[in-house]
C-alpha cells in the first residue's frame, strides 16, 4: 500500500534525497500537511470516545506530531509558509483544541498544547491577535487545568504555563494584542442582583473576563520554572494595565489583590507557632562549641530553626513575599498598587501578623521566639518603601497622614477602588467583632518586654530583630524603639584630644585582656572592614554621596508613594536614659554568664546603633563635650607662638595666632573623670576588671585565653570537620581546637589572622614546655613573671599623649614544675615518652580547668578620696564598706548587711526578703569565660574603629 501511494502522490521512490527534495518543495509540504489534518479529522469522528479508544487515540497523537513537526520545520525555512497559512485559513486550531480538550488523554493534549505554541512561536498570520484563536486556545486551557480534567504530569503543567508566558511576552511587546485575550463584560444591574456579596468578593463573575490571568494564578505558589513562569507573567499583565484604563479597572475590581492577601496569609499560617534557634549538630559554630551551648529540645509541637521541613516553609513563604513586591516593582498603576497594599495591611498585618506578635509568649515551647524570627525575616527580605512603611508604620503605631492626592487614572477606577476598599470593610467587619489596636500595645513595648525575659533565645531573637530595624529602617526607629533628641551644630562634635584619648582609653581596655596576637595588624582589618559597613548604612548615603552638580544640591528623597511614610533622618543622638540602650547595658553587666549568641547579638545591636551617620556618639557612646574638664595648662605652652603686643588684631599675622592657639586647644586632653563617664563606658570597665578578678582566680589563665583564641584563628581557615555529639559532662565540656567546624562568617573577625599558620594551643604549650626544659638557667617561677606581665590592677585611666594604643603585654612563658612535679628523665631513649606523657598530664588539668564551674567575680570598687569635714563625721568609702563601714547616716552599713548573707535571699512579692527562699548563684564554665572574654576584647576593638572611621568620614572631630 505504501508503494501505490507514493505513486498516486507522484513521490519518488527514494527516501533519502527524497526526503529533503520533499521538505523543500512548499507544494509537496503542503499537500503532506492537509493528508495529516484529514486522517487526523476521519480519525476523531469515527471514534466515540477516545478516552476509551486507545487505538483511535494512539492515531491520533501520532498525527499531531506530524502537523507539529510540519510546522516547526516550515517556520525554519523561507518563503513561502503554505502549511501556516492552511492552518490559518482553515481554523485547523479549533478543532485540535476540540479533540484535546475531550480526549482526557495525556499524551494527546501533550501534543496539542506544543501544536498550539509551534503556531505561536511562527509569529505569522497573527494568530495571537485572532479572536477565534485565542479562544480556541483558552478554552483548551481553562479545561485542561480544571477541576474535571485529568491529572496531568510535571513536564505538561510547565509546558502549558509556559505557553501563556508566551502569550504575555507578546501582550507585553504589543499592547494591541491585548483585547483578543481580554474583554471585560459588563454586568448589568440585573446580572449584579443575583450575585451575593461573597461572589463578588472573591471576583468569581470576572474569571471569563480573562481567563489567561486566573490561569497564571493558579500556578503563582508553585516551585521551579512552573512558578517563575507563572509570576513573571501575571507581572507583564499588571505592567500592561498603564496602557489600558479598562484592564486597570478590571485589576481593581478583580480578587488579584484577595487571593494575593489570603495566599500570603495561608503560607505564614503554615509556619510553625513555636520555634526554638539551633544549629545542626555538624555545623554548630566554634563560639557556640566552645562554650556552655546545649541543643535546645524539639518536639513534634516545637520546631527547631534548621528543620529541613521549617526551613521550606520559610522559603516558600518569602518567596511569595517578594512576589508582592515584584508585583508592585512592575505595577505603574497607582490604584492597583493602593489597592494591593489596602489588602496586604487588612488581611494580612491586621488579621494575622499583628495578632500573631499580640499573643505571643516566651513561655512554653517560645512562640515569642517565632514570631519575632518571622518579623525578622520579613524585614530582612523586603525593601519596598510602601510596603516597608505598612508594617513599621502599623507595628509601630504611627500617627496616620492624610493626603488629598489627586488620581493619576480618572475617576473610573477610583471609584472602583472606593467599592473594592468599601466591601473589604464590610468583609473583615463580619469577620471579627473587635480588633486588636497597636495604639495600646505596640511593636516597641514587645521588644522591651521581650529583652527583660528570662528564656534566651527570646532575648536573642529581639536583638536580632532590633539590629535589623537599626540598620535597614533606622528611620522608623528614631522616634518609636530610640528616645533621641535632634543635635542643630557642631558643638556637639568631640574634640581632637578626647577622639584620641578615647580610642586610646577602649584599646587599653581590650589590651587589659591580653594576648600575644599582632593586634596593630588585626586592628587595620577591621578599620576597613568598619568602613566599609558605616559606607553601606542607608543613613549615610546622603553623607557620603557627592554632588551630581554645582545645581544640584540635595539628592533624591527616599521614593515613598505613602503619605505616612517617616521622614528622612536627621542629625540626632541616643538620650543616655533611653530604656532600650539601658536594658541592653544591663544585659551587658551579667556578660560573661551569658549565653554566647545573646553577646553577639548585643554588640552586633550596640554597633548598629553607632554606624548610622546621622547618630552622634557623644553622650551615650563617648563622653560628652558638656563634661570636659580640663586641668591648669601653666608652664605646658612653651611651644606655642607669642605673637608681638605691636600686631594689629585685624592683622593676618593674629588671626593665624588666633587659629593656633585654638588648634591647640582642641588638642588637649580632658581629665579623665571616671564617675562622669557614659553607663557603656562604666560597664565595659567592669568586664575588664572582672576578667582581671577570673585571671588571679583561674589558674593559667593567660595561657588557656590564648590557647582558645589560638583555636578560633585555626577554626577559621581549617576546613569544615562534623562535631561529634557529646554528653555533658565536667571533662568533656569544651572539645579541643581540632574538632570545631568553620567559624560563621563575620564572627570574631577581629581576632583572625590570615596572614599566618599558627599551632593549636596544645602545640604551643608543648614548645613551651620544650623550651623551658632546654633552658634550666631560665627562672622557673611563674609568679614573678605573671606580676611582671600584669598590665594594670586597677582602671585604664588614659591621660596624655604617651598613652600606647594598647597596654604592653610581654611574651608569657609558664613553668611546668608549679603543675606536675615529676622527675625528669636521666636518659635521652626515654625523654621522649616523657614529653608526650607531660603533655597528656597537662591536657588533662586544661580539661579540668575548663569544665570548673565560676560565677561573676566580685570587683572591689576603687578607693575615693577622704572627704574631710570639720561640722560632721568623716564620710569614708573604700572596699571595705560593704563589711560594715559606717557614714554619717549608717546606710553604708544598711548596705553591707545587705550585701552579706542576706545578698542570696530572694524578694517576695511584696518586695521584702523572703528568708526561707535562697537565689542560687549561676553559673558557667571557664571554657565559656574564656570564650566570652574573645568577643569583649573583639568588640572593644571595634567600638574603636568606629570612633575612628567614623571622624575621618563625617568629620565629626573639631580642631577649632
Amino acid at each position: 500500500m505504501d508503494f501505490w501511494s507514493r505513486l498516486l502522490a507522484h513521490t519518488p521512490l527514494s527516501s533519502a534525497s527524497s526526503r529533503k527534495d520533499f521538505a523543500k518543495d512548499p507544494a509537496r509540504r503542503l499537500h503532506r500537511f492537509e493528508k495529516e489534518y484529514s486522517q487526523l479529522l476521519h480519525t476523531w469522528r469515527h471514534s466515540s470516545n477516545l478516552a476509551h479508544d486507545d487505538e483511535a487515540a494512539e492515531q491520533i497523537e501520532i498525527r499531531l506530531q506530524e502537523l507539529t513537526s510540519l510546522l516547526s520545520d516550515e517556520s525554519r525555512r523561507p518563503l513561502p509558509h503554505p502549511c501556516i497559512s492552511f492552518s490559518a485559513a482553515k481554523q485547523v486550531y479549533i478543532p485540535v483544541a476540540k479533540i484535546a480538550t475531550s480526549s482526557y488523554n495525556e499524551w494527546i493534549i501533550k501534543e496539542a498544547v506544543l501544536f498550539f505554541a509551534t503556531l505561536i512561536e511562527s509569529e505569522e498570520e497573527a494568530f495571537v491577535e485572532n479572536d477565534n484563536f485565542s479562544g480556541s486556545l483558552t478554552n483548551l486551557l481553562v479545561r485542561i487545568t480544571g477541576a474535571n480534567s485529568i491529572r496531568l504530569s510535571a513536564e505538561i503543567e510547565a509546558r502549558i504555563v509556559e505557553l501563556a508566558f508566551n502569550i504575555t511576552t507578546k501582550i507585553r511587546l504589543n499592547p494591541e494584542i491585548l483585547p483578543a485575550w481580554f474583554k471585560s463584560q459588563r454586568h448589568g444591574p440585573h446580572d449584579v442582583k443575583h450575585v451575593d456579596d461573597h461572589d463578588k468578593f472573591t471576583g468569581k463573575t470576572q474569571k471569563q473576563d480573562f481567563p489567561l490571568f486566573y490561569l497564571l494564578m493558579d500556578y503563582i505558589h508553585h516551585e521551579g520554572k512552573v512558578g517563575d513562569f507563572a509570576r513573571t507573567g501575571l507581572l507583564y499583565i499588571i505592567e500592561a494595565a498603564s496602557s489600558s484604563v479598562l484592564l486597570e479597572q478590571w485589576i481593581v475590581e478583580s480578587d488579584l489583590s484577595t487571593l494575593m492577601a489570603t495566599g500570603l496569609g495561608a503560607l505564614y499560617s503554615q509556619l510553625s507557632r513555636k520555634l526554638v534557634i539551633d544549629h545542626p549538630s555538624n555545623e554548630v559554630p566554634p563560639c557556640l562549641a566552645l562554650s556552655d551551648y546545649e541543643h535546645p529540645k524539639s518536639n513534634y509541637e516545637i520546631v527547631s530553626s534548621c528543620s529541613p521541613e521549617f526551613l521550606s516553609h520559610v522559603d516558600t513563604f518569602l518567596s511569595h513575599l517578594l512576589f508582592w513586591q515584584d508585583v508592585l516593582n512592575h505595577c505603574k498603576s497607582v490604584e492597583v498598587k493602593s489597592t494591593l497594599l489596602e489588602h496586604f495591611q487588612v488581611i494580612f498585618l491586621q488579621q494575622l501578623l499583628y495578632p500573631s506578635l499580640l499573643e505571643s509568649s516566651d513561655v512554653d515551647g517560645g512562640s515569642s521566639v517565632a514570631v519575632l524570627t518571622y518579623l525578622r525575616r520579613i524585614l530582612e527580605s523586603v525593601d519596598h518603601p510602601d510596603m516597608i512603611n505598612l508594617i513599621l508604620h502599623y507595628l509601630l503605631a504611627l500617627p496616620d497622614v492624610v493626603s488629598a492626592r489627586p488620581s493619576d487614572s480618572g475617576d473610573i477606577v477610583s471609584a472602583a477602588r472606593k467599592r473594592k476598599s468599601l466591601d473589604l470593610a464590610t468583609m473583615m467587619a463580619s469577620k471579627s467583632e473587635e480588633a486588636a489596636d497597636p495604639l495600646l500595645f505596640n511593636l516597641v513595648d514587645l521588644i522591651r518586654a521581650c529583652l527583660r525575659s528570662q528564656n534566651h533565645q527570646t532575648v536573642h531573637v529581639t536583638l536580632q530583630l532590633v539590629s535589623t530595624i537599626l540598620k535597614r529602617h533606622h528611620r522608623y526607629a528614631v522616634t518609636t524603639l530610640l528616645d533621641t533628641e535632634g543635635v542643630l551644630d557642631e558643638s556637639h562634635h568631640r574634640t581632637a584630644g578626647a577622639q584620641a584619648q578615647e580610642i586610646d582609653y577602649l584599646m587599653a581596655l581590650a589590651g587589659t585582656i591580653g594576648g600575644d596576637d599582632n593586634f596593630n595588624e588585626l586592628y587595620e582589618n577591621l578599620l576597613r572592614d568598619t568602613l566599609g559597613r558605616v559606607e553601606n548604612h542607608p543613613c549615610s548615603t546622603t553623607l557620603i554621596t557627592p554632588k551630581t552638580s554645582t545645581n544640584n544640591h540635595q539628592l533624591p528623597a527616599v521614593p515613598d508613594s505613602l503619605p505616612s511614610a517617616p521622614r528622612s533622618v536627621r542629625s540626632h543622638t541616643l538620650r543616655p536614659e533611653d530604656p532600650l540602650l539601658n536594658i541592653m547595658l544591663d544585659r551587658f553587666e551579667t556578660f560573661f554568664i551569658n549565653p554566647v549568641e545573646t553577646n553577639l547579638c548585643l554588640t552586633e545591636a550596640i554597633i548598629d546603633l553607632a554606624v548610622c551617620g546621622f547618630m552622634h556618639l557623644e553622650g551615650w557612646f563617648l563622653r560628652s563635650p558638656s563634661s570636659y574638664d580640663f586641668e591648669n595648662d601653666d608652664g605646658e605652652d612653651d611651644d606655642a607662638p607669642v605673637p608681638d603686643p605691636s600686631l594689629d588684631p585685624e592683622s593676618q599675622e593674629y588671626a593665624e595666632y588666633i587659629q593656633m592657639q585654638s588648634l591647640k586647644e582642641c588638642r588637649r586632653r580632658p581629665k579623665w573623670n571616671q564617675s562622669r563617664l557614659p553607663r557603656l563606658l562604666k560597664v565595659l570597665q567592669l568586664l575588664c576588671d572582672q576578667v582581671e578578678a577570673y585571671r588571679e582566680q583561674v589558674p593559667r589563665f593567660d595561657d588557656l585565653l590564648q590557647q582558645r583564641r589560638e583555636a578560633f584563628q585555626i577554626a577559621d581557615h581549617a576546613p569544615t570537620i562534623p562535631t561529634p555529639s557529646r554528653a555533658r559532662t565536667p571533662s568533656s565540656q569544651t572539645p579541643t581546637a581540632a574538632g570545631t567546624p568553620s567559624i560563621e562568617k563575620g564572627m570574631f573577625d577581629e581576632a583572625r589572622n590570615p596572614s599566618r599558620e599558627r599551632p593549636s594551643g596544645l602545640e604551643v604549650f608543648a614548645q613551651r614546655i620544650l623550651s623551658e626544659l632546654g633552658t634550666p638557667s631560665r627562672s622557673g617561677s611563674p609568679r614573678g613573671r605573671k606580676e611582671t606581665r600584669r598590665v594594670t590592677s586597677e582602671r585604664v585611666t588614659p591621660m596624655n599623649d604617651t598613652t600606647p594604643l594598647r597596654a604592653p603585654i610581654p611574651n608569657r612563658s609558664f613553668s611546668p614544675t608549679s603543675v606536675v612535679s615529676a622527675p625528669a628523665p636521666t636518659s635521652w631513649e626515654n625523654r621522649g615518652d616523657y614529653f608526650n606523657s607531660q603533655a597528656k598530664a597537662f591536657q588533662a588539668i586544661d580539661q579540668s580547668i575548663l569544665a570548673r564551674r565560676v560565677g561573676i567575680p566580685e570587683v572591689k570598687p576603687p578607693v575615693e578620696p577622704i572627704t574631710l569635714s570639720y561640722d560632721r563625721k568623716p564620710a569614708i568609702v573604700t572596699a571595705d564598706s560593704a563589711d560594715g563601714g559606717e557614714d554619717e547616716s549608717g546606710e553604708a552599713e544598711e548596705e553591707g548587711e545587705g550585701g552579706g548573707e542576706d545578698a542570696l535571699l530572694a524578694p517576695s512579692e511584696d518586695g521584702e526578703t523572703d528568708a526561707g527562699t535562697v537565689v542560687e548563684e549561676k553559673t558557667v564554665s571557664v571554657s565559656h569565660v574564656l570564650t566570652n572574654a574573645v568577643l569583649l576584647q573583639s568588640f572593644l576593638f571595634e567600638m574603636a574603629s568606629v570612633v575612628q572611621v567614623r571622624a575621618g568620614l563625617f568629620d565629626e572631630v573639631r580642631y577649632t
